[in-house]
């Protein structure tokens, strides 16, 4: 059974005594990049359990029907520009379901602990005495990417990745790019697609205009879109490709080993002697 917005908001009193005999129970659940197929069965056996699910807009409406038909299914799904719960009224939404109903389950898109905001609900739920639990999910910062089969890392040529939220919560630009942009590292950034013309110019400053940049639209669903090319003419691919949010940039080396440049990376690598021909 769903609910609305104006069915659940209330009173701001603050929660009431357990309304159920059942035990109040929050289970944080990522439910993956998109694709449905791809949370775990871990979360599937959640939702089955669950007497609440408060999900998000990036999961995929498909794991509803793994929640029992009586559980409610409320969306506090949270989109730039189109917030629908603030992150305390979330919080007041799952110690109310708890005490009201028993176990509540909140879906949320990737991994809850991978800029998902997951500890701060699990926090609040814990100053109520509410049982927790988490079960991780794929997060899209690398299930993306190896979709497209990017790799994240490879021998010899990067020895670690960053996975770097493009936007702070003042809106700025995240200050750790000015220095991944001086590493070797692979970087992938998460909602940066608004940043992206900030990002290429913090790069180009950084003497990197010709790093291999992708950035993926959608990533594991149906509609999935990709952009392909260097840091100096990202911003023209991606408005030439149509690419929008959501979407996930990912800078760095290991993206020319992506299937469309396979061929001219190791023709290249030949020419110079690094591949056996």
């Amino acid at each position: 059974m769903a609910l609305t917005r104006k069915d659940i908001t209330g009173s701001r009193q603050g929660p009431a005594q357990p309304a159920s005999d059942k035990q109040p129970k929050l289970t944080l659940v990522g439910a993956g990049p998109g694709d449905p197929d791809l949370i775990t069965m871990k979360g599937i056996k959640a939702l089955q359990q669950a007497d609440v699910v408060l999900y998000d807009a990036l999961i995929s409406p498909e794991l509803l029907q793994y929640a029992p038909a009586a559980a409610l299914k409320v969306y506090v799904g949270k989109r730039a520009g189109q917030h629908s719960y603030k992150q305390g009224e979330i919080n007041e939404l799952i110690v109310k379901f708890a005490l009201s109903h028993g176990h509540v389950v909140r879906l949320k898109g990737g991994d809850s602990f991978v800029f998902g905001r997951g500890y701060e609900e699990l926090a609040h739920a814990d100053k109520f005495n509410i049982a927790t639990a988490v079960v991780p999910g794929i997060s899209s910062s690398i299930a993306v990417p190896e979709l497209q089969q990017i790799p994240l890392t490879i021998r010899g040529v990067n020895e670690s990745f960053w996975v770097i939220t493009g936007t702070t919560s003042s809106g700025e630009i995240s200050k750790d790019i000015p220095l991944a942009a001086q590493s070797s590292a692979s970087v992938i950034i998460l909602m940066g697609l608004g940043k992206l013309a900030q990002i290429a110019e913090i790069y180009t400053l950084a003497g990197r205009a010709d790093l291999p940049v992708a950035v993926i639209q959608n990533g594991s669903m149906p509609d999935e879109k990709i952009a392909i090319g260097n840091i100096h003419n990202i911003v023209e691919r991606v408005q030439a490709n149509a690419v929008g949010a959501p979407a996930i940039i990912v800078i760095g080396e290991v993206v020319a080993y992506h299937p469309s440049l396979r061929y001219t990376l190791e023709f290249g690598l030949q020419q110079q002697g690094f591949v056996a021909a």
